[in-house]
């Protein structure tokens, strides 16, 4: 069991990107925050990663546990979650941040490709909020941070399948800050738009221009800019706040 006054933080999707900065905006004295990851592409790289990610923790005075989990797989979802729960008795704040996309038009868009996206994205969300849920309910207490996209409101040509998993999210979100605002739990979204990530990182000059042109700001945003917001959300200060979502774009969606 934690010490009474310890917080417990969950995070999918942890190892690098948004979801390692929203570690480390949590990372403090008195926080354990437990995170997964998955690759199945290069499974040592992201262990590594998870590695430098628990170590950046640490370098705050935080504690932080990583763990491979496939956020499809439901046993492997609650194995990891029963394991938390087991070790901490508790959690307060899960952020549900793990995803994965798969472009394509919608006319030669492969039903795999469909199906992997919306398994992660969306149906990975409903199983961890699902589990996480019912202790929370228990607690009489707790904050659910789901991390959605500006395309999730907007659409984006050629992401079909993330654009609809993430607008499933914030459907999801509205639905469970309804469903468990009177056991004193919130729910709420994030929504971030161009964010410097590995992922945007791989995008030509041409994609990345064009992606910049659409910004107000006229700049790429920061993982820390999303993971400051959840920890805000997560805060004394957002109590009174659920069911909405927080666009961190830089005004692509006004």
């Amino acid at each position: 069991m934690t010490e009474q006054n310890e917080r417990v933080v969950v995070v999918t999707g942890g190892s690098r990107g948004i979801g390692r900065a929203i570690c480390l905006s949590f990372a403090r004295p008195g926080t354990s925050i437990y995170f997964n990851y998955f690759s199945p592409s290069d499974p040592d790289a992201e262990a590594v990663a998870a590695a430098e990610t628990e170590k950046r923790v640490a370098d705050k005075q935080g504690f932080a546990a990583s763990k491979s989990v496939n956020i499809v797989n439901e046993d492997e979802v609650s194995n990891f979650f029963n394991g938390i729960i087991d070790k901490t008795g508790r959690i307060d704040v899960l952020v549900n941040n793990a995803g994965i996309t798969k472009d394509g038009l919608l006319v030669r868009m492969k039903e795999q490709d469909w199906d992997a996206v919306l398994n992660v994205n969306l149906k990975g969300v409903f199983t961890c909020t699902k589990i996480v849920a019912k202790l929370m309910m228990q607690q009489r207490s707790g904050c659910i941070i789901n991390i959605s996209s500006v395309v999730g409101v907007t659409g984006n040509v050629g992401q079909a399948n993330y654009s609809a998993s993430k607008a499933g999210v914030i459907g999801l979100t509205k639905t469970a800050a309804k469903e468990l605002a009177s056991r004193g739990i919130t729910v709420n979204a994030i929504a971030p738009g161009f964010i410097e990530t590995d992922m945007t990182a791989a995008m030509s000059d041409k994609a990345r221009n064009a992606m910049l042109d659409q910004i107000p700001l006229k700049r790429a945003g920061y993982p820390e800019d999303v993971a400051s917001v959840a920890a805000f959300l997560a805060s004394e200060g957002a109590s009174y706040i659920t069911g909405q979502v927080v666009h961190v774009s830089g005004g692509m969606y006004i």
